[in-house]
């Protein structure tokens, strides 16, 4: 293809040198970062040859180009709009920038409540299941087991302003300890712990105060379990004076006094301030959320679990984390959680009668995983791959949810946990199973019906084209390739990436690795190795070219983990080492160790046949038909 035209092309579309922050690349999409984006024509962009698709995330427009391709586009794009190359991180920050407010506040509570998610659901299952099996079991109740694990099941709970102390400074940039000191602060022993301030006013005692301010005023001495705002606006003080005192203070005293000074003063505004401002405002959103759920005849839950596919669709679905987070705290019940998971097992069910209606053999591939993966409680692949793209399937989600809401708000369900949704929702609903299931089964099909009434298969294949008539690869003169990796083979359709699993880059496979090792699949050439060193392309004689990609979202690594032994250019032989990657490094940051083989050629080649199951390193998984010699 011509590099410099594509190039050219893309900066016309996208509003030419003005309309343009910052441009990066990985391994497969150029990342742009736009000023205004009703200046750009996304319809041309999706258009212009050797893109392979547009969408738009976190602020940025990420083009899909493929491997071997964004590296040759990405140096004629920065030649001509004038921009100087950027890290990822760099067009990450910068895209971030560009956000409303609302939204990057919003942004800041998910990857506050994100990271501390496994906390809680670890504490929340340990709760459901051992509610479950007391009541299978009575006896259990009465023993030390049921005291050391029930003692497991709260700990999260009783110690959450810690949690979210500690999550908030790494996310406002603070020092994770004087985060940790204010969140202890907050809820320390020789306050009036929270839950008991009932027992207190029962009992006719005073609760201690001090007064503040000079006397201005006094303060009644009670502690924030079971809030989280007062924490998160406490700890983002916290950190914006910390970094202030290190620019002001003397580097030699630096050490003594921004920690001193930091932990003083943010504490005494926390528990004269920040701490009764915020109580107060927290507690008037979660009386407010609940009385919008018990709207009578389940009219509130039913438009909230309509609209929840929206709120994931603009990023903001993480503040009903600050909302389940304070009802498990102040009321042991997460009653927002059956809502969710009405509103994701509906987009689920959607998305599978879009998967088995349809002919067209992408969108069957994407549609079927991404439906059993909302089954599961991650509906991205589903709401982003299918059903917002082709929009009927997301408002007949959108039915589903609603309908299954009214059923989980007229039943009054409630969960032990967030985070949770779909059928792993079963371990955090023990006490209301039946009503749960009967929520999920009204839920998906409704959902279902009206997906399969309202969608039509308009891009679907003809007969002549259609996967039943198409020859076999095995009748075509074959090109083969070899496993690269020891592992598990899986169908393509199987990778957690909608991207891969579409077919977007190429036809193939997934491997699930056994090892951390990654080899030459053919005799070959190196035409490109990513600059974080979690993906290769290669070229074989017989005219195929290969992308090998370690892991999904993996770019965000950086390199970390990762060794490459060859570089471009090179010409290899099949078994040749080529990469090693640490599979635990990669899994440790949440990240899915699943590598991509794809022949991005398919097109111009012919149908690729995938020899699934476990396959030791060298053993032959794909085959290609190739043009004879």
């Amino acid at each position: 293809m011509d590099y410099r035209k594509c190039a050219e092309e893309i900066f016309q579309k996208v509003g030419g040198r003005e309309n343009l922050i910052s441009a990066a690349h990985c391994a497969t999409r150029l990342r742009l970062v736009i000023a205004d984006n009703s200046k750009m024509d996304m319809k041309a962009l999706e258009s212009i040859d050797g893109v392979k698709g547009v969408f738009s995330n976190a602020g940025q427009l990420q083009l899909i180009l493929g491997t071997g391709t964004v590296n040759k586009v990405y140096d004629e794009f920065l030649a001509v709009s004038g921009l100087t190359a950027a890290t990822k991180e760099e067009v990450k920050a910068a895209a971030a920038s560009r956000q409303p407010l609302p939204q990057r506040m919003v942004k800041a509570l998910g990857d506050v409540f994100v990271p501390i998610l496994p906390a809680i659901v670890a504490s929340g299952l340990i709760m459901g299941i051992l509610e479950g099996l007391s009541k299978a079991w009575p006896a259990l109740a009465e023993s030390g087991t049921y005291t050391i694990f029930h003692l497991f099941s709260n700990a999260a709970f009783v110690f959450l302003p810690i949690l979210v102390a500690v999550s908030a400074a790494r996310v406002f940039g603070g020092n994770l300890f004087l985060g940790a000191v204010i969140g202890m602060i907050m809820i320390h022993s020789d306050l009036v712990n929270a839950w008991s301030v009932a027992d207190y006013v029962a009992s006719g005692a005073a609760i201690p105060t001090a007064d503040v301010w000079f006397g201005l005023y006094d303060i009644n001495l009670t502690g924030y379990q079971g809030h989280v705002i007062p924490v998160i606006i406490a700890v983002w003080f916290m950190c914006q004076l910390e970094k202030r005192l290190h620019k002001l203070v003397p580097e030699m005293l630096d050490l003594f006094v921004t920690p001193l000074v930091t932990v003083c003063a943010t504490g005494y505004l926390t528990l004269t301030i920040f701490g009764p401002v915020f109580s107060t405002v927290e507690n008037w959103v979660l009386d407010g959320v609940q009385q919008l759920i018990t709207i009578p005849f389940g009219i509130g839950a039913a438009i909230m679990g309509a609209i929840y596919p929206l709120t994931v669709v603009c990023g903001v679905h993480h503040m009903y984390n600050v909302i389940e987070a304070g009802m498990l705290s102040s009321a042991g019940l997460n009653t927002w959680m059956p809502i969710a998971s009405a509103a994701n097992f509906a987009q689920g069910a959607a998305c599978l009668a879009v998967a088995l209606k349809t002919r067209e053999r992408r969108t069957k591939a994407l549609a079927l995983p991404s439906a059993m993966s909302a089954a599961l409680g991650i509906t991205e692949p589903a709401i982003f791959g299918v059903n917002l793209r082709l929009v009927k399937p997301l408002a007949a989600g959108m039915v589903g949810g609603a309908a299954g809401s009214v059923v989980g708000s007229l039943f009054g369900i409630g969960a032990t946990a967030y985070g949770v949704t779909g059928l792993f929702g079963f371990l955090t609903t023990t006490d209301y199973i039946i009503p749960y299931a009967i929520e999920l089964a009204v839920s998906f099909a409704v959902a279902f019906a009206v997906s399969w009434v309202l969608y039509h298969d308009e891009a679907a294949e003809s007969p002549a084209a259609s996967t039943e008539d198409a020859p076999s690869a095995l009748d075509c003169q074959p090109g083969t390739v070899y496993s690269p990796i020891q592992g598990k083979v899986i169908p393509m359709q199987d990778i957690p990436d909608a991207t891969f699993a579409a077919g977007v880059l190429g036809e193939g496979c997934g491997i699930e690795p056994a090892v951390g090792r990654v080899v030459a699949p053919f005799d070959g050439t190196v035409s490109t190795v990513a600059e974080t060193k979690h993906a290769i392309g290669l070229e074989s004689p017989d005219g195929m070219e290969l992308l090998i990609h370690v892991g999904i979202n993996t770019v965000e690594l950086d390199g970390k983990g990762f060794r490459v032994h060859c570089a471009e250019g090179d010409t290899v032989k099949a078994g040749q080492l080529l990469l090693e990657f640490d599979r635990q490094i990669i899994q440790s940051a949440g990240l899915s160790t699943t590598t991509a083989v794809l022949v991005t050629n398919a097109e111009d080649l012919g149908a690729v046949s995938v020899q699934t199951g476990e396959a030791k390193e060298l053993a032959p998984i794909l085959t290609v038909p190739v043009p004879a010699n």
